[in-house]
């Protein structure tokens, strides 16, 4: 069994040059989700390769980089293609809103919002999301099997015994297989991103691990 642990809620990416306006959007979702912000749309895409969100959260005039170049850029990243956005805009025109949606972006919201409008918007959205990753709900790499929903493991027919922590490493690095995953995206997704310990961490579990699956 694996306790629930406060970094196994969902990420949340903000993206708002407006503080004001973000750090209200922070206190509506940070008792539900991690939330990670980012002051424009070049610190938003760096984040969210940093980070690799559940969700992303932008509005779309910014300064550096707006919100729809940012969409267009995480698209084209193999790595972050599948994060859904949701774009916060003040312009209204069917234009604009088909603009973004051309390039990317999940759901569209204009200024003002309701609250309980976006946080269902959201909702809506990781249900989605979760759905269409339903099928790699078992996860397969040579002879190791992964089981999201059992939370099990198994190296050919033989079960694995594995702490939470490492479960949640192979996890990620089979979500990941032939993607170059960093220490510091490893560190923030399965510690969380507000580790401070040393990465020594990392590898006694990347060294424990390697001895339970063995070859």
């Amino acid at each position: 069994e694996f306790a629930k642990e406060e970094n196994s809620k969902e990420l949340m990416l903000l993206v708002e040059d407006n503080q004001e306006l973000r750090e209200f959007l922070r206190s509506i979702f940070s008792p539900m989700y991690r939330v990670v912000e980012a002051a424009d749309g070049k610190e938003g895409a760096s984040k969210a390769l940093k980070y690799l969100p559940d969700i992303i959260i932008s509005d779309v005039m910014m300064p550096e980089k707006d919100g729809i170049e940012m969409t267009r850029e995480l698209r084209a990243d193999m790595t972050t293609s599948h994060i859904p956005i949701i774009l916060l805009t003040g312009k209204t025109t069917i234009e604009s809103k088909l603009e973004g949606l051309e390039y990317g972006a999940d759901d569209y919201i204009t200024k003002p919002f309701g609250v309980m409008e976006l946080i269902s918007r959201v909702k809506a959205m990781l249900r989605r999301s979760q759905k269409s990753q339903e099928k790699d709900k078992v996860l397969k790499l040579g002879n190791i099997v992964l089981d999201r929903e059992k939370h099990s493991v198994t190296v050919g027919k033989e079960p694995v015994e594995l702490t939470y922590k490492e479960y949640e490493l192979l996890k990620l690095l089979m979500t990941n297989a032939g993607i170059v995953t960093t220490r510091e995206l490893i560190l923030d997704r399965v510690w969380g991103i507000d580790f401070e310990g040393e990465s020594r961490t990392l590898d006694m579990h990347i060294k424990t691990l390697r001895q339970k699956l063995k070859e």
